[in-house]
């Protein structure tokens, strides 16, 4: 049994690009732009990078400003075609001039083929259009424009290959690498894949209007397409980068933040926990959280940082167990959803073999594919439980500001955010218990259908819970920031997966 496949994989067109369908991709958008306002493929180029490779742009320009007002603002010059200079250029070689002087080396030229003309109408010799076409390309620019002083005319792309294939052959390739990645460095529609070692591939997304989302390569390397970090949502990008930051930073120095058992609040031994769900008990019959170390005897609620209780430390002390609570608990969901994939994920595997093989039970009910549902919900709420931690520690902190209009607000939205976290999280953890009971040998249709029901209940509260905790973060509390944030939509699948290209 496998995990059935998301429903939402096409939402955003997602499609992985080798470099040669890339480039591929890139002359079609070429090409369009060529076809639509009647220009030269290195302006069309230009155009296009200049409005970061949207053509929707390109049209509302077009359509408010003219073919005109969309080459002027852009800084492209297309002279029209009864220019004397230009007309002279585009002449053939038996009527232009005979003799022609190179303004930048001053040497006559006698051969019309040792000269070159851009469209502007500036000619020049071709040994200086070689040494200038280098010149710029080691200076990384993306456009090489005219030698001419203050010309802004960009010189044309076969032209700028041929001279400098002639003399220059590595240069002539290191440009067409600088073209296509023109194509990534200025769309934002179009990202390499950061997987390490680079797996060659770069993503596209078709809707490039909403670029707060997640995808998955097809090399399996999961990332937000926003800031090319690994997928952090419902944490919004500057929260994530600074988080990270300092998680990798101090792991190392506070080693026991990520704390490998919690000691009985009873007989005071030490306690591992071997599976996924954190409610565990102690050989003594102590149930406690392993979250926090608590009792379970009466009604619990770890979820919350206690300010009073450390009021009276000193700030740097303060600070170090704030940062330890919502790193811990970061930890432990982290930790939860590993040992519920490595772990319970093969022994549901099992079990729904023993459920399809158990002939006594009708096909219908037979039929396993719930588990494997409800085991997706739950990773999935691991995950948001996890990064919902990190987005807590710096919006409930002094790291992010709010509007002093706003500040009275930011209590009332923190309990109604700490509600919907306890909430998941107990309900998690009973979803991860339900899952990780050991199936019986000899299965009862009756059981079947309560087992059925219990888990599949679980497993759309909790969905329903991680979708309220990604609204309260977007419409609650985001908008009390000073700086604009925004997080990827929630996604019970995971990320969209983009799929191959066929080849070009």
């Amino acid at each position: 049994m496998t995990n059935p496949t998301s429903c939402m994989n096409d939402i955003f067109g997602l499609t992985a690009c080798y470099s040669s369908s890339l480039s591929t991709l890139q002359q079609q958008d070429v090409s369009m732009v060529m076809n639509l306002v009647n220009i030269e493929r290195h302006n069309a180029r230009a155009l296009l990078m200049h409005h970061r490779w949207k053509m929707d742009r390109i049209h509302d320009f077009l359509e408010r400003r003219g073919r005109e007002g969309l080459f002027r603002e852009a800084r492209i010059v297309v002279p029209p075609e009864d220019s004397s200079t230009a007309a002279r250029a585009r002449a053939p070689p038996h009527k232009r001039p005979r003799t022609v002087t190179c303004n930048v080396c001053f040497e006559d030229v006698s051969r019309p083929s040792d000269v070159s003309t851009m469209d502007c109408g500036h000619c020049f010799c071709n040994d200086c259009w070689t040494e200038h076409f280098f010149t710029s390309l080691g200076n990384g620019k993306k456009h090489i424009h005219c030698m001419q002083v203050k010309c802004p005319a960009i010189c044309d792309d076969a032209t700028v290959r041929r001279l400098l294939g002639r003399k220059y052959p590595d240069a002539a390739k290191r440009f067409d690498n600088l073209v296509l990645d023109s194509y990534l460095d200025n769309n934002a529609s179009v990202k390499w894949c950061p997987s390490a070692p680079h797996c060659g591939r770069a993503i596209r997304v078709v809707d490039a209007s909403e670029r707060y989302c997640e995808v998955e390569c097809p090399c399996g390397v999961s990332f937000c397409f926003n800031c090319a970090a690994p997928a952090h949502s419902p944490c919004p990008c500057p929260m994530w980068d600074k988080w990270d930051a300092k998680f990798r930073g101090e792991s190392e120095n506070l080693k026991w933040i990520a704390v490998n058992t919690k000691s009985c609040p009873k007989c005071l031994r030490p306690i591992e926990k071997n599976g996924g769900c954190n409610h565990v008990s102690c050989p003594c019959g102590q149930h406690l959280c392993y979250a926090c170390g608590g009792r379970l005897d009466t009604l619990h609620n770890c979820n919350r940082y206690d300010e009073a209780g450390h009021a009276n430390y000193d700030s740097i002390r303060r600070q170090m167990l704030r940062y330890t609570h919502y790193c811990d608990r970061f930890n432990v969901h982290v930790n939860s959803r590993t040992a519920e994939q490595t772990q319970l994920w093969p022994a549901i595997q099992k079990r729904a073999v023993l459920l399809e093989s158990a002939t006594a039970i009708r096909p219908l009910i037979r039929e396993a594919s719930w588990m494997a549902r409800a085991h997706r919900a739950l990773l999935a709420s691991r995950l948001v439980l996890a990064r919902s931690y990190a987005f807590a520690y710096y919006m409930f902190g002094d790291e992010v500001r709010t509007y002093p209009s706003e500040k009275a607000n930011l209590p009332i939205a923190k309990v109604l955010f700490e509600d919907q976290q306890w909430q998941l999280e107990e309900n998690a953890e009973k979803l991860s218990k339900v899952l990780a009971a050991e199936a019986k040998p000899v299965l009862a249709e009756e059981e079947v259908l309560q087992a059925m029901q219990e888990t599949s209940n679980l497993a759309k509260i909790v969905d329903t819970h991680c979708r309220e905790m990604y609204k309260c973060i977007q419409d609650e509390l985001l908008p009390l920031l000073l700086e604009p944030m925004t997080i990827a939509p929630y996604r019970p699948d995971g990320p969209d997966k983009a799929k191959d290209l066929p080849a070009p």
